[in-house]
């Protein structure tokens, strides 16, 4: 069974890094570029990123077998926690093929913030995700702000940095 999970968890890997460099999508990687929509389905309703317009959104690319993303979720509660006043919002895309697998991972792992799901893998390409998990964030008039790859315990200082001036400009 372990060994089908990392065949599975390869598999995805490798159709999303072949779909980043010969897909035909366009990739929205550089700053000030509207944010493509999404409608995926969450832990009870569906998710879209235009449902969020108005607020701050720190958008986050995971998948169950990456470790980066396991250091990142207690990071992201506390992140959601402390600016949710402020119109701060974080959504959670998992790109596991198989569900079972990312609820695994939340049941150890909580998240206190929204999460989706992504089998297909339709999502990152739009975004043009090269690697786990990798965050973008989004205005509050749905541009992307910036982009990073990525996760350790140096990084959030720096990526909170990043995010409070965002937070202080009008909503």
């Amino acid at each position: 069974m372990g060994r089908n999970l990392n065949k599975n968890s390869l598999l995805l890997t490798a159709v999303i890094l072949f779909g980043l460099q010969f897909g035909d999508i366009a990739l929205a990687q550089d700053s000030n570029h509207q944010a493509p929509d999404f409608d995926l389905p969450g832990k009870q309703v569906n998710v879209k990123l235009s449902d969020s317009k108005g607020k701050l959104v720190y958008l986050d690319f995971w998948a169950s077998w990456c470790g980066p993303c396991r250091q990142s979720f207690p990071w992201m509660n506390a992140l959601q926690e402390k600016y949710r006043s402020q119109g701060f919002e974080i959504i959670a895309i998992n790109l596991d093929t198989n569900y079972q697998d990312a609820q695994k991972f939340l049941a150890v792992t909580p998240a206190k913030f929204t999460v989706a799901f992504d089998s297909k893998g339709l999502t990152p390409r739009q975004y043009g995700v090269k690697g786990m998990p990798t965050s973008y964030l989004v205005s509050r008039e749905g541009k992307i702000i910036f982009q990073h790859t990525g996760f350790n315990a140096s990084d959030r200082d720096k990526l909170e940095q990043e995010i409070q001036p965002f937070l202080e400009q009008p909503k």
